[in-house]
C-alpha cells in the first residue's frame, strides 16, 4: 500500500486532483462526478455544460495536452472533436 501523507487532508478545488475519469462524449447523459478540471489528450473543440451553467459553451480549438480548469458537468458528443478527455476530480 502506498504511504499518503495527505490522506487525512480536506480535499478543495484548489487541490490536486485525488481522481481521474476518462469521458466519453454523450448528449444524454451527464458525467457521473464534477470535474475540477478536464484533460484534452488529443486537440479539438470541447463541447460542455459547467457544473452551474444553463447551457453548453463550446470550446474551440483546445490544444493536445490541455489542463482546463473547469467544473463540468456533462461533455457533449455534438460538437465535440477533441479526443482523450479525462476529467479530473
Amino acid at each position: 500500500m502506498i504511504s499518503d501523507p495527505f490522506a487525512s487532508v480536506t480535499d478543495t478545488l484548489i487541490s490536486p486532483a485525488r481522481h481521474a475519469i476518462a469521458i466519453t462524449p454523450d448528449d444524454g447523459a451527464p458525467l457521473q462526478k464534477a470535474t475540477k478540471a478536464i484533460y484534452v489528450g488529443g486537440s479539438g473543440d470541447l463541447n460542455l455544460r459547467l457544473i452551474d451553467g444553463a447551457e453548453d459553451v463550446t470550446l474551440r480549438n483546445v490544444a493536445a495536452g490541455s489542463v482546463l480548469a473547469v467544473r463540468v458537468a456533462a461533455i457533449k458528443a455534438t460538437g465535440t472533436s477533441a479526443t482523450d478527455i479525462v476529467g479530473l476530480a
